[in-house]
């Protein structure tokens, strides 16, 4: 009789336990709570939840959260993986000082950070009264939210492309220009592939944080309606009028959209792997 072969054991629990549990608290902590949303918003029917979100106020609402959100996550993930960049590559004082006032926007109040911005960029502020005269107004109108929004989102893109520049093989970028090519060729072809996964995560997440911020928006962008009043605002303000269907139904239109761009992006970060990996 050959010997019994002991199979060895795992530190970590199999398959059906780990994916057991990871359902039960995904299911609990995410799931349930999404889906009481969509319960509460259900008590309209589907005629007044379509007509709710076909309402003038809430799609011109809708469009600035998302249009301000994606304009913002953009320009962070352009400038978040250049500050990554510097932080990464090179060394000079106060790097790491600077490196840690990255993460004070995690720190900061957002209600704070919305009264500083509008106080620094309003008329009579630092650089707004010297914006104004040249016809760019900052402060209650879109622009300022993008700007708020550019200030709570950049710490996503930094802290998510720092590490993987970190561990990037810079014999790659040796070799390119070894090889002749310019340096625009090989950030094209060496820096940005590498970076591409971890510049649309850092993208999501400012993206996501941005459609749902509310403190450091409603200071500074006026709150006028059809021109500067977000989504989140226009919920609070159906709560406050105990049109709890009302604001549920909202909420579900951003959950919906917001999952429909999430998984766009995650869409692409896997193709890029998979055409990365080839």
């Amino acid at each position: 009789m050959p010997p019994r072969v002991r199979r060895p054991r795992r530190v970590l629990p199999g398959f059906g336990l780990g994916m057991g549990v990871t359902l039960f608290w995904l299911g609990l902590i995410v799931l349930i709570p999404l889906a009481g949303v969509f319960l509460k918003a259900s008590g309209l029917g589907l005629a007044g939840i379509w007509q709710i979100w076909t309402e003038p106020r809430v799609l011109a609402a809708l469009r600035l959260s998302f249009g301000t959100a994606f304009a913002a996550a953009a320009f962070n993930t352009v400038m978040g993986t250049w500050v990554a960049w510097v932080f990464v590559r090179y060394s000079f004082p106060g790097r790491r000082v600077f490196d840690a006032m990255i993460d004070l926007p995690f720190a900061l109040p957002t209600a704070v950070a919305g009264i500083a911005l509008t106080a620094l960029y309003g008329g009579q502020g630092w650089v707004g009264q010297w914006l104004e005269p040249l016809g760019l107004k900052v402060a209650y109108t879109p622009l300022g939210i993008v700007v708020a929004l550019v200030f709570v989102g950049l710490p996503f893109v930094v802290r998510i492309v720092q590490p993987v520049l970190a561990e990037a093989e810079r014999e790659l970028e040796e070799a390119s220009a070894t090889l002749g090519a310019s340096r625009l060729q090989t950030i094209t072809r060496v820096v940005v592939p590498t970076l591409w996964p971890a510049m649309l995560t850092g993208f999501a997440l400012a993206f996501a944080r941005g459609v749902g911020e509310y403190g450091s928006v409603i200071f500074i962008a006026g709150n006028l309606p059809n021109r500067t009043e977000i989504a989140p605002l226009l919920i609070t303000i159906r709560l406050e009028e105990f049109d709890y269907a009302g604001a549920t139904a909202i909420a579900g239109a951003m959950l919906l959209l917001s999952f429909v761009v999430l998984l766009l992006v995650n869409s692409l970060q896997a193709w890029l792997q998979r055409r990365g990996t080839r």
